[in-house]
């Protein structure tokens, strides 16, 4: 049996190029995508607001954290390592500012899986290039303040 000749439209390169670039474009969408909006901080950390209360310190457990806003409405992430031992870091990840949340004994990035070292703020895994920015707090009259 001898086969017809057949002139199509659309050659194999067209097919394999259009192919390839429908599955690049799958993986930026998951790349962007991350997490959901509410999860993505639009501003760079900056230092609170010095004497603004960010939290009540009974509120932060021993070897935990709590996610908290300064007087700007900007997610922290405040800690106490060490009962007494209370420390304050930006919420936003250094990977693509998405916000950071508690996670048992660490802090994880829901968007891309960075994590941080609760009493610290260095990054311990995942793709996020340095830790998270520093603020410096104290305990006046059982509040947690910037100072």
């Amino acid at each position: 049996m001898k086969r017809a000749d057949v002139t199509s439209p659309v050659s194999r390169r067209v097919v394999l190029c259009g192919t390839g670039c429908a599955a690049g474009l799958a993986v930026l969408s998951a790349c962007g995508a991350g997490g959901s909006q509410d999860t993505k901080a639009t501003d760079e950390p900056t230092q609170p607001e010095p004497g603004a209360p960010l939290a009540d310190a009974a509120d932060v457990p021993v070897g935990g954290a709590i996610s908290a806003k300064d007087s700007s409405g900007k997610p922290l992430i405040i800690a106490q390592p060490a009962q007494g031992d209370f420390v304050a870091y930006s919420a936003i990840c250094t990977h693509t500012g998405c916000t950071v949340a508690p996670d048992t004994d660490e802090l994880k990035c829901p968007c891309h899986g960075s994590t941080y070292d609760l009493a610290t703020g260095k990054n311990t895994g995942g793709p996020a290039p340095s830790p998270l920015a520093k603020f410096d707090v104290a305990v006046q009259d059982g509040k947690i303040m910037a100072t």
